[in-house]
């Protein structure tokens, strides 16, 4: 009886002490998934209140490095460290900048028993992806010490641009949301904010030259309700960010490597400054800032010099603001018919041999001329390849990824955001719309965003050197709240995360698995997500109205 009493004793003590271990021992399988992870058999570290972090001395950006680390490590773990500029004898965590580590988003992580742990990088940039990857490792548990396995960490990004697009023209966001956002980006590896600022439903950005911009095209007079029916609330909607709120969230993304890239859509999706200043467009007005989603008939007039004078004073304020290489112009959805019914812009296609189909490549030349005149270069959105423009233009590719590859054979550099895997406004089960958000349609799953093929073998290494990266785009028509962005984009921007760190590298299984520790982080934040991918956390209507389709995805899970 004593001896069994021992063993369930003992039983006890065991499971308690794996349950415990369990929870504080880091684990390296992060989203996104690091190139290449060796694990040695040379012991492990402890980290503890009593390990320092340790950064050169006086490089700003490593000790902004440490107290993000130092920030992190105390918000999950509730373990706080000190750091120094000493040199450290025995164990530590250090941040290194050492140039034989090739790329400057490159890193590796190494973690000795004796010396502790060290994140080695060429640039900062490099050693900040280091601490991001050693965050998520980390179990999310208030607790005394992380048992840190003996690891070789050798780690680098398959594209330079990895981004994500907020549309802050259909709806606009707190400047604390924003920030919000960018820390996510920074979560998720990722180094470029694209920032839709302007449309036909909001100009969003402060422009001193033209005030009405501000306080005219910043406000709607109604939203339209449900999905384009032909009433609007009549509740006046309206805010836009000052220059100041500007440079502080350029700054903001900075300190996280992370590039704002501002877009001011033209020559179309520009209704909002229409009525603003009506003699910019084709018929001179009245214009109303729009009310309803979609494209709407009036654009700039391509006939008027006063179009010209206008794009590029605006952008000149727009690029003091944002030092970004780029600088998107949008270009898409530009309806023809008013230039086909304009006596100036008639006058102007008939002095340079255009037709209203190409026409918009005169435009979009004399922007990008004045653009690249200040150092920049632009983006546009994949439409603009409709007319003859320069090479320097960089598409963004959204209407397929076969514009990609047409682009870049031409010569363009080109970013890959195709409405087929990265456009987060869609629906991400389209099955089972009527439990969703009320949002524009599509089908997006998770699992759909991490297929995606960036390159494949059928492309040719010309084109492929073309393709910078990826991009999702969370379109707000349907998104009015900061809840209902954050379902959006969560965990979809994971799954975003490894295609563009990877370049496609298959294993949904282990993704999911690496997904499961990720969404503790989500909670941790109180971030709020979708569920699809744990179907016995979802609302309470699955147990009954959805018993079908739980079935569909723990059979589609036994399957995996």
């Amino acid at each position: 009886m004593k001896k069994n009493f021992f063993i369930c004793v003992m039983m006890l003590m065991t499971l308690g002490s794996g349950v415990a271990f369990a929870a504080d021992v880091a684990d390296y399988n992060v989203v996104p998934l690091p190139q290449k992870v060796t694990l040695l058999e040379r012991g492990s570290f402890e980290l503890t209140k009593d390990v320092v972090v340790a950064y050169p001395q006086g490089d700003e950006a490593m000790k902004q490095n440490a107290q993000f680390l130092i920030d992190y490590l105390k918000d999950v773990t509730g373990i706080e460290l000190a750091s120094t500029t000493d040199k450290v004898k025995g164990a530590a965590i250090r941040l290194v900048l050492d140039k034989k580590v090739v790329g400057d988003e490159a890193y590796t992580l190494t973690v000795d028993g004796k010396r502790g742990v060290t994140i080695a990088a060429s640039t900062p940039c490099g050693v900040f992806y280091g601490i991001q990857t050693l965050r998520k490792s980390l179990p999310v548990v208030k607790t005394d010490k992380v048992e840190l396995p003996a690891v070789v960490i050798n780690d680098a990004p398959a594209f330079g641009h990895r981004g994500m697009m907020l549309d802050c023209s259909r709806h606009f966001f707190s400047v604390d949301f924003v920030k919000k956002f960018i820390d996510l980006i920074a979560m998720h590896n990722m180094n470029r904010f694209h920032w839709h600022l302007t449309d036909d439903q909001g100009w969003r950005i402060e422009i001193k030259k033209y005030p009405k911009l501000a306080t005219i095209g910043s406000k709607r007079a109604g939203t339209v309700v449900g999905s384009n029916s032909t009433i609007d609330d009549g509740v006046e909607y309206g805010a836009y960010y000052t220059q100041e709120e500007a440079r502080e969230i350029v700054e903001y993304a900075r300190k996280r490597y992370i590039t704002v890239i501002p877009e001011i859509d033209m020559p179309g999706h520009m209704l909002a400054a229409l009525a603003a200043y009506p003699e910019l467009g084709c018929t001179g007005g009245p214009y109303e800032v729009g009310k309803r989603w979609g494209v709407y008939t009036d654009v700039l007039c391509m006939g008027n010099e006063k179009v010209y004078t206008f794009c590029e004073d605006v952008l000149a304020e727009v690029m003091d603001i944002f030092p970004s290489t780029f600088i998107h112009i949008g270009g898409d959805e530009t309806p023809i018919y008013r230039w086909s019914n304009c006596p100036k812009c008639k006058k102007l296609m008939a002095e340079h041999n255009l037709v209203p189909k190409t026409a918009q490549g005169y435009f979009t030349n004399r922007i990008e001329k004045f653009v690249n005149s200040k150092g920049r270069r632009i983006i546009g959105w994949d439409e603009i390849l409709e007319g003859e423009i320069n090479q320097s233009a960089t598409i963004m590719c959204w209407r397929d990824v076969r514009s990609g590859a047409m682009a870049a054979a031409k010569g363009h550099d080109v970013i890959l955001s195709p409405t087929s895997n990265f456009y987060f406004d869609y629906c991400q089960d389209a099955k089972n719309s009527r439990h969703e958000p009320t949002l524009c349609g599509g089908d997006l799953s998770v699992e759909k965003v991490y297929s995606f093929i960036p390159t494949p073998d059928s492309l040719s290494a010309e084109t492929r050197s073309h393709f910078l990266g990826i991009q999702a785009n969370l379109w707000t028509e349907y998104v009015p709240t900061e809840r209902i962005a954050e379902y959006q984009i969560l965990p979809r921007m994971a799954a975003l995360a490894d295609v563009n760190w990877t370049n496609g590298k298959k294993d949904f299984a282990g993704f999911k698995t690496r997904l499961d520790r990720l969404v503790k982080l989500y909670d941790h934040y109180g971030l709020i997500y979708a569920k699809h991918l744990w179907p016995d956390t979802v609302l309470p209507w699955y147990e009954t109205d959805g018993i079908e389709w739980k079935a569909e995805q723990e059979a589609k899970q036994k399957k995996q």
